[in-house]
This record gives structure tokens, sequence and C-alpha cells, in this order.
């Protein structure tokens, strides 16, 4: 289906041609100016639009100073969202949303459905211990993907799988938080509103992925992680930010090949050393 076909079946009227929006490495996307406002146009896998769209609205609904654009509509293969004015960086601001994002606890890891993380299946059944679910929802599958697709030698395979069966001997249980569970620094927009977040990947898991994955691709500053943590940051933080560190690591891996691999493995060596 063609962009102007959806934004009229959806209702909006077209003031100029659609321009094109840099930043995305998976989908095209598109900014519109219509007589109801500007809107942001992105085109992609319609299952994965759909996932998208319900992970907007799942963040929208809990209570939090974060911005969360509006879902204004799905068609076909095309997502409408709000579009959102830029404003100045607020790391203080972001890291109290998130800490209040994080602040509800759900009674299970996982969610209500799988989705996806960029164009790779996310597997999300839902479990009460969180080290199971990041064992066999997280770095198992991605571990034996990689490795049958030749990204990974059969020793570096192992030593994963290690790293995965034994999570219990470290990492504690803990209630779930819902998570934005692709926040890597492009999906973080500076508001004229505040911090705003675009394109998860959401389910229930514990709060430090979005953590890792700030610092991952990113560094949020150490105002930030003060405002985030709040005087509790927990003592074992670096080793937890390698953990969760290997998914996206893994994730991008499979998805843009072997560049990814020394980084895949400075994390799982520093997991090791502990």
């Amino acid at each position: 289906m063609q962009l102007v076909q959806a934004i009229e079946q959806l209702g909006l009227d077209l003031l100029s041609p659609p321009r094109t929006l840099s930043g995305g490495d998976i989908a095209e996307v598109r900014l519109v100016e219509t007589r109801q406002g500007l809107v942001v146009a992105k085109r992609d896998d319609p299952g994965r639009l759909a996932g998208e769209a319900e992970g907007l609205r799942a963040l929208a609904a809990q209570i939090s100073p974060l911005v969360i654009p509006e879902v204004i509509g799905l068609v076909g293969p095309w997502l409408f969202l709000e579009a959102l004015e830029p404003g100045p960086p607020q790391p203080v601001r972001l890291g109290e949303g998130l800490r209040a994002l994080h602040a509800h606890d759900w009674p299970e890891h996982g969610w209500v459905r799988d989705n996806a993380c960029g164009r790779t299946p996310q597997p999300n059944t839902r479990c009460r211990d969180g080290r199971e679910f990041q064992r066999r929802q997280r770095l198992l599958p991605l571990t034996e993907l990689a490795t049958r697709r030749g990204l990974l030698s059969e020793g570096e395979c192992v030593r994963l799988v290690a790293v995965a069966d034994g999570l219990e001997t470290w990492l504690s249980d803990a209630p779930a938080s819902l998570v934005h569970g692709d926040l890597w620094s492009g999906n973080l927009l500076y508001s004229s509103r505040g911090p705003a977040l675009i394109d998860p990947a959401v389910y229930c898991h514990y709060p430090e992925v979005d953590l890792a994955m700030l610092t991952l691709f990113g560094a949020p500053g150490d105002d930030f992680f003060d405002a985030y943590w709040n005087g509790s940051a927990p003592h074992d933080w670096p080793r937890r930010e390698a953990l969760f560190q290997l998914y996206p690591l893994l994730n991008h891996l499979v998805l843009f090949g072997a560049a990814y691999r020394g980084r895949l493995l400075s994390a799982l060596t520093l997991l090791e050393a502990y």
C-alpha cells in the first residue's frame, strides 16, 4: 500500500509531500505534514508494527514523566505516530522517568505475546523466574542461531551456554519491570515536552536491561545515573551491565554480521572474570 493511500484511509489531509527521515536501520520513516498536524509514518512488516504499537501503548499507560508518542493508527504496512518537536537534553529527567517506569512490579518475566527486536523475532514466553527467562528466551535462542549461521565457533557457543546455565549462582531473582527492550540512543529523543521513547520491543524483565542498552551504544552520563539510582545502585552493576549487553550484542551479530563479534566476546570475557 502506498503512503498517500494509507494517509487518506486514516482520514488525514495531506498538505505537502512526505519527507524522508534519517536514522532507521530497519524501516522506512517519513515525516508527513497534515491538516491535523505533523505525523511520523513508518513502513515495516505489519506484524512488527503491531508489536511496536502495542509496546508504545503499554509504555504510555504507565505512571511516568517520560513522553511516549501517541499511536494514531495502523494501515497495512504503515504505522502512524504523533510527531515530537525536538528539545534540549534532560539526562536527570530521563533518569527519573526511567526509574518511575521501572518502579512498577509485574508478576512474571516476559510478555503476553512474542514481538521483535529489529527484524529478529523475540520470544516472550512468561515465567516467574527472571534467570530462567534470560536463559531460555534471550541468551540460548540467539546463541544457537548465531552458531548455526557460523558467526560463533563451537567453543564460543559453549562459553555462552555456560554463562546462561550459571545465572542462579550469582544473579538474584527479582520482580519484573516493564522495559522498553531496545533502548539504544537512537530510540531516545529529547523532545520539547521532555525525554521521549520510541521504537520499543517491550517485555517485563530486570530493569537493568534498559540501562545496559543505553551504555552499550552511548554514554548517558553521571547525572542520568545519579537520578536513576537515587542512591541505591546495586554493588554488582558492572557484572549485570555485561550480562544484559549479551542479548543485544547477539542480536546485532545476527542482524549485521561479524563486526559485533569482538564486542560480544569482550562482554563475555568480562563476565567470565567474576
